[in-house]
């Protein structure tokens, strides 16, 4: 029984070792290669450099206080439509009282010199009526007269405009905001209450509302330093815009920057490009965009992958299939490529079959 069970053991430890060594063995022996191929077709190859920036209006403007004070009233909002002229605003004027106390001084001197020339004149009139006075002398009294009645009005309005921020006889009240354009109204800064300054030459201002004319868009972005030298005014631009998947519009380059700015290690130039707008699709300001710039183009032309090419100093290679997983390598002429495919000049047939990289 036990030399039964030895000999079970020992033919068990033979087949295995023989059922390794065959295994061994299969596993030794190199596969054939079974190399892809495939075949040269027709496609149209653009080639082209894209360009980032966003979506604005070409006319903006930002329309300012004319006094400081407190907004009372606001007329409008963000999205309205304006016409020039247009009421935006009213200010209630908080006058600066060191101006208020100096216009009401010169108010209060120049009443005093008109009363002081009234007397005078009331006296050279009666000199001059006997006869003991020149007619030029009397005119001299009478210019004098005229001349601080006219200081009179004007300390008047000074104080008028001050208090009110308008004088006697304007036709437009300073305090209140006209819209100086025509267009849509973007944004309203301020709200009711809010205080604003006045803008002058020292002073910018207070912003009551941004106007635009959203019918004249631009499309405002850079490109980089090494394509700017391949694009030119006048070129088509594509513009695909984050906002409105899968419709492009199409804009006009016409302006290229002529000076470089660097952005971030590299130098960037901007470029502008007027947008032709579609019926019943409205673009918003500040849309962000890509403007991809058409370069070169080539309809309808024999293509490869650019991937299965081979490069030898100046030369370009492909192997040719010439019987069943048997290649040859042959020289051919390429032109256009997008970066994916390349277009064949010559060297190489529609129905011939080449190995794949």
């Amino acid at each position: 029984m036990k030399k039964l069970l030895f000999l079970s053991l020992l033919v068990g430890l033979g087949c295995l070792f023989v059922g390794t060594a065959v295994f061994l063995y299969q596993k030794s022996k190199e596969q054939p290669v079974v190399y892809q191929t495939a075949r040269p077709f027709v496609t149209s190859i653009v080639k082209k450099t894209v360009a980032t920036g966003k979506i604005t209006p070409r006319k903006e403007v930002e329309v300012k206080s004319q006094v400081s004070g407190v907004v009372e009233t606001i007329f409008v909002e963000a999205g309205q439509s304006v016409k020039k002229g247009d009421l935006l605003a009213r200010i209630d004027i908080i006058p600066d009282m060191e101006r208020l106390n100096a216009a009401e001084s010169q108010l209060e001197t120049a009443r005093i010199n008109f009363n002081n020339a009234s007397r005078e004149l009331n006296r050279m009139q009666t000199l001059f009526t006997a006869r003991l006075v020149s007619e030029a002398e009397y005119n001299k009294y009478v210019l004098d007269f005229d001349l601080q009645r006219e200081a009179v009005t004007a300390a008047e309005n000074n104080v008028a405009l001050i208090r009110e921020g308008a004088s006697k006889n304007a036709d437009k009240v300073s305090n209140l905001v006209w819209a100086t354009v025509e267009g849509t109204v973007l944004d309203v800064p301020v709200k009711e209450g809010t205080f604003v300054t006045e803008t002058n030459t020292f002073n910018a201002g207070t912003t009551i509302s941004t106007i635009a004319n959203m019918k004249d868009m631009i499309f405002e972005g850079t490109v980089d330093e090494s394509e700017v030298g391949k694009i030119r005014e006048g070129m088509e631009l594509v513009l695909n815009i984050g906002a409105i998947q899968g419709e492009p519009f199409t804009a006009m380059l016409e302006y290229i920057s002529p000076k470089g700015v660097e952005d971030q290690g590299t130098i960037k130039f901007e470029l502008r490009a007027a947008v032709q707008l579609k019926d019943g699709r409205f673009l918003r300001a500040g849309y962000s965009a890509n403007a991809d710039i058409v370069l070169d183009r080539r309809e309808s032309v024999l293509a490869i992958n650019e991937g299965n090419l081979q490069f030898e100093e100046e030369d370009v290679f492909v192997e040719v299939e010439v019987a069943q997983q048997v290649f040859e390598r042959r020289t051919i002429e390429t032109g256009l490529s997008d970066g994916i495919n390349i277009e064949v000049v010559a060297g190489l047939e529609k129905s011939e079959v080449i190995k794949k990289l």
